[in-house]
């Protein structure tokens, strides 16, 4: 870091939300000397880890946005509130990391972008999955491979006890492809580089502990403008099914990339839910004999960031967006679209229909 960067004040933020990733993105602002949190926010009182409970904490969002008026605000509540509360952010002055998904509809979401853009303010969603270097490996080695590409990804999620209530609250108001989705569409986009074209969905609901309109397991088909095509499934509750919950692949003419999970990994485990482990490189082409020319190529990612590592990354970038003034053009851009693309997944299920893109 240069002396001009250190001699910056720190970030003053106001962390909104305190559910999972709430506290994890909290405990990062404590840890980083480019941060200062200024207070805590959240509807209900949380039971808080001892580095974060000496800091002033509030029920009303509006009133502390006022008082504090902070450089930032991190938005980590749950999806229905995310646009409302980023516009009265954006409003205040404040720059803002929020978790995804940006809204629950692209209008809203579209709203956000050009305030964001009309006040000169940083806007970051948080696609952890960009700061990951093992999964920014395996887009690169997608990407070489060439296309078109036929992508098969999963997150399958076997909850219980605090684990399901949260996803029962989450299905209030979105959806687990939504939800989850946005991250492995996101990368679907940045492998393919093409247009979505036409998007496809179906659902179910498993229990009868959620509401009759929404459905806990549900699975997206994307067509892209190059014929690359893909599908992404994710299902969340207490009758999930561990045998896959962990597939991600990428296949092409060339041969496939896929990310290859330790056998004893857990849904439940948040870890898990982006540890690479290893990623295994598969040639096509065939020798004078029809035999394999070359055998897979396996790459061990050791050392890869926990989940807290990684939200640690993520607010990395958030302070050099803001003190370098990085263009976020093509961030928002592509959060916009993985969420065009997850939401027209939910509207074929809900409409039967096929859902095609502008």
């Amino acid at each position: 870091m240069s002396d001009k960067m250190q001699a910056k004040k720190p970030i003053r933020v106001l962390v909104v939300g305190l559910g999972q990733m709430g506290l994890a993105h909290a405990t990062a602002y404590h840890e980083q000397a480019e941060f200062e949190i200024v207070a805590l926010v959240n509807r209900s009182v949380p039971e808080l880890p001892d580095c974060l409970s000496d800091y002033p904490f509030s029920h009303d969002y509006a009133a502390a946005l006022a008082h504090y008026r902070p450089d930032m605000v991190s938005i980590n509540t749950y999806g229905d509130s995310h646009a409302e509360f980023a516009k009265m952010a954006l409003n205040a002055d404040a720059h803002i990391f929020i978790e995804k998904p940006l809204a629950t509809n692209v209008a809203d979401a579209q709203e956000v972008v050009d305030l964001a853009i009309a006040k000169n303010k940083k806007l970051v969603i948080g696609y952890i999955l960009n700061h990951h270097p093992s999964w920014k490996l395996f887009v690169e080695k997608a990407q070489q491979l060439g296309g078109p590409y036929a992508m098969r990804m999963n997150l399958n999620q076997q909850s219980s006890g605090h684990a399901w209530q949260i996803h029962k609250n989450l299905m209030q108001s979105t959806s687990p492809i939504v939800d989850c989705g946005v991250h492995y569409v996101d990368i679907m986009c940045q492998i393919v580089g093409a247009m979505p074209v036409r998007v496809t969905g179906m659902g179910v609901r498993l229990s009868n502990e959620i509401s009759s309109d929404m459905y806990n397991y549900g699975h997206l088909q994307v067509v892209f403008a190059d014929g690359s095509v893909g599908w992404y499934e994710a299902g969340w509750g207490p009758m999930m099914s561990e045998t896959a919950f962990f597939v991600k692949d990428v296949i092409s003419p060339n041969g496939s990339v896929s990310i290859v999970a330790d056998a004893d990994n857990s849904s439940a485990d948040v870890d898990a839910h982006t540890k690479t482990s290893n990623i295994r490189i598969h040639h096509a082409k065939l020798n004078a004999d029809g035999e394999f020319a070359k055998q897979d190529t396996n790459i061990a990612m050791d050392d890869e960031p926990g989940h807290q590592e990684l939200c640690g990354l993520e607010q990395e970038f958030v302070h050099k967006a803001i003190n370098q003034d990085l263009d976020l053009t093509s961030h928002m851009k592509n959060a916009i679209q993985s969420l065009q693309i997850c939401l027209a997944a939910d509207e074929s299920i809900r409409n039967n229909s096929t859902i095609y893109l502008k």
